[in-house]
């Protein structure tokens, strides 16, 4: 099958490429000329090949950008599936940007599969686009609905927003489905590796927890949950993609633990953290938090989950034990450590199909 991955060179994207070329698929790699090419180094090239030729799977780079629609179309030539896995999660001081990589961005790719005759869309949400709990620790669920001010969850809201891009290409037509994921871990994340909140809780750099919870995620079950939900996904249905419940402070201390450095045992209440929210904010560019000021809002929530849904209908197994997907972070981490620096050598040359861009007369 012919598979276009968006965000293919990000954590969750780089992986669903190398799965996908396991699988035998012929998977165009669809992300920006800027983008770093590390994570999909390895993977075998479809090289120049004859197009009717049978053949294993193999990776194709194809340029193009979601806040440039033009760029689309001619991408998704004769292209059977797509997973969106693109998606930003930090705009900075621009946020009106996580609205056009998300939610427009979405909305254009959606609308570029429908007119191509794309067969199947698996689009990469977010846990965070269900909003925050209403009753305590109580798992949420796939009904859900987004609840929370917009202002102090600005990618949340964006990833609910383009849910609904989502719902309304199905109602056009377009066969869609959703996964969300919680908080993904494991090796190859290389955009966050040096200053995930698994890395620093590793280098002993967070001596204190917010209260709330949070639900962990082993790459490798994220990864299977996409390819089943292409498979046997119900069409317009959103599946949580999820693994174990825990508070941040077991979270933290399980990393410690792993990586062999003393653990925090502070809790700072919620209510001190949220009204610490704004004035950190302001001061985030020059104070090293461990997370985003903006998600000291959220302190306090348990963000717990159900998978239920996901492994009744996609057939997905229990979810691998916590320890396994921090240690093999941890390992991975250390890997990327001892490797020789690579900034001074050369960006590797890949084979590129750029996008046919019309001009306007």
């Amino acid at each position: 099958m012919k598979i276009l991955v968006t965000g293919s060179t990000g954590f969750i994207g780089s992986q669903l490429c190398r799965a996908l070329v396991a699988q035998g698929h012929r998977v165009l790699a669809f992300h920006r000329a800027s983008s770093s090419l590390r994570g999909l180094e390895g993977i075998p090239g479809c090289g120049e090949q004859p197009a009717l030729a049978p053949v294993a799977g193999c990776l194709e780079h194809v340029l193009g950008d979601l806040t440039q629609p033009e760029t689309l179309a001619s991408a998704l030539q004769g292209v059977e599936a797509i997973f969106h896995a693109a998606g930003l999660i930090n705009a900075g001081a621009h946020p009106e940007r996580l609205y056009a990589v998300n939610v427009e961005g979405t909305r254009a790719l959606l609308l570029a599969a429908r007119i191509a005759g794309v067969r199947r869309v698996v689009v990469t949400s977010s846990v965070a686009a269900l909003g925050v709990p209403l009753y305590g620790p109580a798992p949420m669920d796939e009904r859900h609905a987004w609840n929370f001010n917009p202002r102090h969850w600005e990618y949340g809201y964006a990833k609910y927003l383009a849910e609904m891009e989502v719902q309304k290409a199905v109602a056009a037509g377009l066969d869609a489905v959703i996964v969300n994921p919680s908080v993904v871990i494991g090796a190859g994340d290389l955009y966050n590796a040096s200053r995930s909140i698994v890395a620093r809780a590793a280098r002993g750099q967070v001596k204190a927890v917010v209260a709330g919870g949070l639900n962990v995620v082993h790459i490798a079950d994220v990864i299977a949950g996409h390819l089943a939900a292409l498979e046997k996904g119900r069409r317009g249905e959103r599946y949580i993609l999820c693994g174990q419940n825990l508070t941040h402070l077991e979270f933290i201390q399980a990393v410690c633990a792993a990586a062999g450095v003393p653990a925090p045992t502070l809790e700072l209440p919620a209510g001190l953290v949220r009204t610490l929210a704004r004035p950190l904010g302001a001061l985030q560019s020059v104070i090293d938090l461990p997370v985003s000021a903006s998600l000291l809002h959220l302190a306090g929530y348990h963000f717990y989950y159900n998978g239920d849904k996901a492994r009744g209908e996609l057939g997905l197994p229990e979810p691998r034990p916590m320890q396994a997907a921090i240690s093999e972070a941890l390992a991975w981490l250390k890997e990327q450590l001892a490797a020789r620096p690579r900034a001074s050598q050369p960006r590797p040359t890949v084979p590129m199909v750029e996008p046919v861009v019309k001009k306007k007369k």
